[in-house]
């Protein structure tokens, strides 16, 4: 027996051995037993019947239609045999194609929640809201592993752990199709990055895949049962994901038996015939390259067979059959837009999602006698940044601030500032000494004769100002900024798609934005000299019908206001809210490791003026908290938190409530301790057009790498504080049966705290005698239990076959070395107070 007395410190104790030998038979995957029947029709010969009577009335034209995206976010309708139009929506945490909807927390923040009952709930709401706008398909959950801090889109995804993603990913899955609507699984695979995402190639081993990468998705198809899989921009080990035999045709509809369809994302077809032979069923949002000007001569010469083109057509009418949608209108005007489900649901994801990462002097909750004016400062605060951008973007009917929940909280002043400049107002800010010269060349290489006009500043950057593409043009801005006062200048520049720039400065280079689908501002600081003009150059390539860029400039020291200042000196306690937003943090491109300009500023500025600073942070994943950790008290991260966020924070901050959440990720103590660090982008020039990211970590990513060396994260893998306690203790390892040859793992829970909360017991099992180098501990099973205090409970686990498996390269499948493993009980990666060791035979 052993006791921690504070969640997440680290405490050790010796455990017994207990030897077991075990006849090891293929188990099936441990499903949550509460998981609702799912609406979908149950197979057999009768769907199949009339598949094949609805596919014996149709062309081969009308056959390759269909196999085709239509109006952009539908399946095309087809009269002859009834087919009504299948409508989709983006997701995967709102309905957001089709008007304002529940806007959930982002999904890194329902894994850490560590909660599937609660990813179910938060599937059913985004059925019901699917089906009050009549939507068949959502696109989503986003499944792919959280590999880097950078990557745009980690905010939608479920960590870096494939178990605990899969768990979630089953939990949510099973809500959604429970409501009648297809959940559409993505990206299928190794989406690990923004970067370049139509021309990078994700490169690395069979195992690595199989054990880290494709898990999810396995969950997602063979437990829940997803009645679609989307296929990702990249590419796999030098071949576009939806021209991939092995990926789609051997792992998905061979090995995983998935029969329901496979679809493109977006634009990510890229070949109509190698598409066809390599298993994608649809491509969208339309038939660009599996098309009947593509396919119908493909099949008459034999390139793909009429039995390919079948398939494909099987697919989607007994998807269509399954669901009901011959059979029943798809809208249910029964179900109110304005979700009151939906909020219910969002507040309850929210609450648990909020992990508090560092609580010096038991700092919060804050208490009414030692708090009676709270300074709100910085630029996520108001209005709430509910998720990040893209095809995620959900628009709620109403969003609740931090602001707005403390305003109404009895005897609390509250007062608010941005504290530091928008982007707008920084380039508004930015004067030159003459007016900037701007030359308009007609070509993308700043040659030709150019158009010479003056304007004000270097400010024609807008905010989401998309506009088509024009004809090729390249613009010089020059002018000159003459500093008023000597110091540290902070220099930003930004544009928008897939414009490209460089800044210089007196001639040399400081910023340099290539030509990529997306980008995030960028910003650097420099010393610059009272008096001494600085010849400001910007080099500027549009890819749209007009100019999106802007260069503001501002001194370091006035970067902060002086009524944030003011607040922070006058108030008994600051939150300070940082983070990124959905212009910084997206899909389309990667962002910044560094918080966005100015807000490391504001973090020092204030902690220095108030020693009882929160530091609240908004963002898809960790961040450089280098230059500021020890300086504040307090570190929570909100992810995005939807649009209960700023009701759960205030619960939080109070005392309402314990935080409960847990880190689906490790947090570094720096971008160079990641073990992906030298190999994430790629090292090399591209070759033929597309550059190649070797996944060279393997199967050591995260708390894999963490727990198998020295080094040790800033925050493990699984950590959370609360403001109670718990104690591990009474650890048994026993069969869970005769029959079914699963390991029963068993413990108590006790909380020992003053106060209701949360824990998340979590099994690691260790394999020192395998064969091959494994990683030295890896999460195979956990619960989360809520207990009063001094309650004690006693939680039981199961462990299947596939908890001591690896994929074995040269037989294709799971393997387990009989010999020793141990198992490790606690509530993270790095704090397993109980430990047990068993042997499995042969």
């Amino acid at each position: 027996m052993s006791t921690h007395r504070n969640a997440g410190a680290l405490a050790w104790c010796s455990a017994g051995k207990l030897i077991l030998g075990l006849a090891l038979v293929s188990f099936l995957p441990v499903i949550p037993a509460n998981i609702d029947a799912q609406v979908p029709k149950p197979d057999g010969p009768v769907i199949e019947e009339q598949v094949e009577k609805l596919l014996a009335k149709l062309s081969l034209d009308e056959k390759i239609d269909l196999i085709g995206g239509f109006d952009d976010m539908c399946i095309r309708p087809l009269p002859s045999i009834n087919l009504p139009r299948l409508k989709m929506s983006d997701g995967p945490v709102g309905v957001r194609t089709w008007g304002p909807a529940t806007a959930l927390p982002a999904g890194i923040g329902l894994a850490a929640s560590w909660d599937p009952e609660l990813a179910r709930r938060a599937g059913v709401v985004l059925g019901q809201d699917s089906r009050a706008r009549g939507v068949h398909f959502l696109l989503g959950p986003g499944v792919n592993i959280y590999r880097s801090p950078m990557n745009g889109r980690n905010f939608e995804y479920f960590g870096e752990d494939p178990y605990l993603a899969g768990r979630i990913v089953v939990g949510y899955v099973t809500g959604v199709q429970s409501q009648g609507v297809v959940a559409t699984v993505k990206h299928f695979a190794l989406n690990n990055s923004e970067f370049d995402r139509h021309n990078t190639s994700s490169d690395t081993d069979e195992r690595t895949i199989r054990e880290i990468y494709l898990p999810p998705f396995e969950a997602a198809v063979r437990d829940a049962h997803a009645g679609a899989v989307m296929d990702s921009y990249n590419l796999i080990n030098g071949v576009h994901a939806t021209q991939n035999d092995w990926l789609n045709n051997q792992v998905l509809k061979k090995d995983w038996r998935f029969d329901g369809i496979l679809m493109s994302d977006w634009g990510s077809t890229y070949d109509g015939v190698a598409a066809a032979n390599s298993g994608l069923d649809l491509e969208m949002p339309r038939g660009e390259f599996m098309n009947r000007t593509t396919l119908v001569p493909a099949v008459q010469k034999g390139r793909v067979s009429l039995a390919t083109i079948d398939d494909k057509v099987r697919r989607i009418l007994r998807t269509a059959i399954r669901f009901g949608f011959f059979d029943r209108p798809q809208e249910d005007l029964s179900i109110p837009r304005y979700n009151p489900y939906g909020s219910a649901i969002a507040l309850d994801e929210a609450r648990e999602s909020i992990v508090l990462l560092k609580n010096e002097n038991k700092t919060l909750p804050l208490h009414a006698k030692q708090v009676r004016t709270i300074a709100l400062l910085g630029p996520d605060l108001w209005p709430i940044v509910t998720g990040a951008g893209g095809s995620s973007t959900v628009t709620p009917f109403r969003a609740i601030s931090l602001l707005e929940a403390l305003t109404h909280s009895e005897n609390l002043k509250v007062l608010y500032d941005r504290g530091i400049p928008s982007i707008r107002e920084l380039l508004d800010g930015t004067t030159f000494e003459e007016e900037v010269t701007v030359q308009s060349f007609p070509s993308d290489t700043f040659t030709g004769t150019p158009i010479t006009l003056k304007q004000s500043r270097i400010d024609d950057w807008k905010a989401g100002d998309w506009v088509p593409p024009g004809q090729p043009q390249s613009f010089r801005y020059t002018g000159t900024y003459l500093p008023r006062k000597s110091g540290k200048y902070l220099i930003v520049a930004v544009a928008a798609g897939e414009d490209s720039y460089t800044v210089l400065l007196n001639s040399k280079p400081i910023l340099q934005q290539p030509r990529r689908e997306g980008q995030t501002p960028l910003s650097t600081e420099i010393q610059l000299n009272a008096g001494q003009p600085l010849l400001v150059q910007v080099d500027y390539v549009v890819r749209a019908a007009k100019p999106r860029v802007g260069l503001g400039i501002r001194p370091v020291d006035e970067l902060v206001s002086d009524v944030a200042k003011k607040l922070a000196a006058s108030a008994d306690a600051t939150v300070i809210s940082v983070g990124f937003d959905p212009w910084s943090e997206s899909e389309g491109y990667d962002r910044t490791y560094a918080l966005p300009f100015g807000q490391e500023e504001l973090i020092q500025s204030i902690s220095a003026l108030n020693k009882r600073s929160i530091v609240v942070l908004t963002s898809g994943g960790e961040v450089d908290t280098a230059h500021w950790l020890n300086d504040v008290p307090v570190l929570l991260h909100n992810w995005y938190p939807g649009q209960e966020g700023g009701t759960a924070l205030a619960d939080i901050l109070l005392g309402v409530r314990s935080p409960e959440g847990k880190l689906p990720i490790s947090f570094a103590k720096s971008w160079e301790q990641n073990p992906v660090h030298d190999h994430y982008y790629p090292l090399a020039a591209p070759e033929q057009g597309i550059s190649h990211v070797r996944y060279a970590e393997g199967v050591f990513l995260g708390y894999r790498y963490y727990t198998s060396g020295s080094e040790r994260p800033l925050f493990p893998f699984g950590f959370g504080l609360s403001y109670t306690s718990f104690e591990f203790s009474n650890l048994r390892i026993s069969h869970s049966s005769s029959s079914d040859k699963q390991i029963r793992v068993s413990c108590d829970v006790t909380n020992i705290g003053k106060m209701a909360g949360a824990d998340v017991v979590q099994v690691y099992v260790s394999d020192p005698s395998a064969k091959v180098k494994r990683p030295e501990r890896e999460l195979k099973a956990f619960q989360k239990v809520r207990l009063q205090p001094g309650e004690r409970t006693r939680i039981t686990l199961l462990l299947d076959e596939r908890a001591f498996s690896y994929w074995d390269e040269v037989t294709h499948a799971w393997r387990v070395d009989p010999g020793l493993f141990r198992l490790y009980v606690g509530d993270s990666s790095e704090n397993t107070p109980l430990t047990a060791e068993l042997m499995l035979a042969n």
